[in-house]
């Protein structure tokens, strides 16, 4: 999935050019050239599609250029996970009537790849031989408010791999003081946004659960994969809801499953978040950009183009980003505004800003 505009990253992530396809990191590689590879170990690279919006196509092949036209899903409108999820599995599965599917995000860190190929290995095992969904939970190492959680129940193992439990319940962003009640129970996940089922049962999902949606794609069956796709495509999502798959099938499923993992994992959704995984001086700044000079100042993030002198004096931590025509000074604590800053923004001074 390749088709957010990353608006928590702004000004270095924008609608023209959003996060999954820059190099964030430094390390060579964009998020979405990172997660292809990674995704290559456990498939053929010509089975893996991406879903992106509509504009990015020439970006995707740009960035991607092994993936053929087929490969690439244009989204005309943007509509939330649960569409974009059901347009693939139906196009898959006009390919392959019973293909096991792994969905994953562009834009996730991964650091031990290892692990994590093994994790989507015996997922798609399991998924093979039973009529389950599976989602991919991350043992939290602090009571992290910026991401969702799942509970999983003790006593529902599965019989094979101790490290998959059926799942109790998820909850959507907590307030502090629950999430660390959800570490102290030790139960809790981070919910990884990772999803593998086979391609029947999540049609079986949607058709339950969100049969306003499965209705819609079910009808382009024998016009996917066909030069008729685009045009029913764009007719499609203009009669779309907009909805997520957490909230449209995983939530109210009863045969959802989560494999307990941990693979350095983080999904890079926040300014903080790339803090903490960045390198650090001795001020413990994570500073981006060739030509920074600072004084009294620690405990920040500091992203700036390379050709631009950037002096910071006496501010701790705060967010200073900087991208073309944009310049952002924030504190790290109140960077939750953000998107409601980038909304403003289009509202007040126009869509170029953004």
């Amino acid at each position: 999935m390749a088709g957010g505009v990353g608006s928590r990253f702004w000004p270095m992530s924008q609608t023209a050019h959003p996060k999954q396809f820059i190099d964030i990191l430094g390390v060579g590689e964009t998020f979405i050239q990172q997660t292809f590879r990674r995704l290559s170990k456990v498939c053929p690279p010509e089975n893996i599609y991406i879903v992106t919006n509509e504009i990015y196509r020439d970006t995707v092949k740009e960035q991607l250029p092994q993936v053929k036209d087929y490969q690439i899903l244009g989204e005309p409108a943007m509509r939330n996970t649960a569409p974009c999820i059901a347009y693939a599995v139906y196009k898959i599965k006009q390919q392959n009537e019973n293909a096991n599917i792994v969905v994953a995000p562009s834009d996730h860190i991964i650091l031990k790849e290892d692990e994590f190929v093994k994790v989507l290995s015996e997922s798609l095992d399991v998924v093979s031989k039973n009529n389950w969904l599976v989602t991919l939970g991350i043992k939290p190492s602090r009571p992290d408010t910026g991401y969702g959680y799942i509970q999983f129940s003790q006593a529902d193992s599965y019989p094979e791999n101790k490290s998959l439990k059926k799942v109790k319940t998820f909850t959507e962003k907590p307030a502090l003081e629950m999430a660390k009640s959800f570490l102290e129970s030790g139960d809790f996940l981070w919910n990884a946004g990772i999803f593998i089922w086979n391609v029947n049962t999540v049609i079986e999902a949607f058709d339950k659960y969100l049969p306003e949606v499965n209705n819609l794609f079910a009808k382009g069956l024998g016009l996917y994969n066909t030069d008729k796709e685009p045009s029913f495509i764009k007719d499609t999502y203009s009669m779309c809801p907009n909805i997520s798959i957490d909230y449209g099938i995983m939530e109210k499923a009863d045969n959802v499953y989560v494999y307990i993992s941990d693979f350095g994992w983080s999904d890079l959704g926040t300014w903080g978040s790339l803090f903490e995984n960045k390198e650090k001086d001795e001020n413990n700044n994570a500073i981006s950009g060739k030509n920074v000079m600072t004084y009294n100042t620690k405990n920040c993030i500091i992203n700036v183009p390379n050709k631009k002198l950037v002096v910071v004096e006496g501010l701790e931590g705060f967010i200073v980003a900087m991208k073309g025509n944009s310049l952002l000074i924030c504190k790290m604590e109140d960077e939750q505004y953000i998107r409601n800053i980038v909304n403003d923004i289009k509202i007040e001074k126009g869509e170029e800003y953004v």
